[in-house]
């Protein structure tokens, strides 16, 4: 039996003109990246981004992700604000009390990369809870993510048995349908994995929504098509 429908991320967007091939493909959400990285990009580019997204028919669905790292609540609100995000992205070695620093109406992904980090068990241990879903990356010393490394997909679908689920690290095309099935992700998030040569690639960005849609739809929608 196949999982219900998962929820699909393209992170990492730097224009508009990708973001927007992003939702063209049927991506539910997309993430931006406000932190020191090869795929940063600044508020105000944020703010760009988001308008082109709202502005065209079926925008106002698309759910915006603000990713950051180690950030005060103070800017990640700021920015929050600005670019009309759906869900912060908290990426860094933050720690649980950041919570009640955040604002109440907005989403939280936490990563997590199951390496046994002593900060990471607060998280885990974290009850499950529509507002903070925790996005389960893949473990690569001094890294915070976007490294396009498969992460460990037997662990995640052990958490993913409990809690709703968003699985990143080293997806593509050719092994998110692989990925849905043996892990049953709530969402699938990726990055390098919709790149050529660094940069967003709307043939890709088609491919990987049309393979983790093919996966991931119910055997009764299946039918009905």
């Amino acid at each position: 039996m196949k999982p219900a429908i998962t929820q699909i991320k393209i992170c990492g967007l730097r224009t508009a003109e990708h973001a927007l091939a992003a939702v063209a493909a049927g991506a539910d959400m997309l993430g931006m990246i406000f932190a020191p990285a090869r795929r940063q990009i600044t508020p105000e580019q944020g703010a760009l981004i988001a308008r082109a997204v709202r502005g065209v028919p079926g925008g106002e669905a698309i759910r915006l992700a603000g990713v950051f790292v180690n950030e005060t609540p103070e800017r990640i609100a700021q920015v929050a604000i600005a670019c009309e995000l759906d869900i912060v992205q908290l990426s860094g070695d933050e720690s649980l009390a950041l919570l009640d620093q955040l604002p109440l109406a907005i989403e939280v992904f936490k990563s997590v990369r199951l390496a046994g980090a002593s900060g990471e068990r607060e998280w885990l241990a974290l009850a499950a809870d529509r507002h903070v879903r925790l996005h389960v990356d893949a473990h690569v010393p001094g890294s915070y993510g976007g490294t396009g490394v498969t992460g460990d997909w037997e662990r995640a679908a052990l958490l993913a048995r409990q809690r709703p689920i968003v699985l990143a690290g080293g997806l593509a095309s050719g092994n998110v349908g692989a990925a849905i099935e043996r892990v049953r992700p709530w969402a699938v998030d990726v990055s390098s994995g919709v790149e050529r040569d660094g940069v967003k690639d709307p043939a890709l960005i088609h491919a990987f929504v049309a393979a983790a849609r093919a996966a991931s739809r119910p055997d009764d929608a299946a039918r009905s098509r």
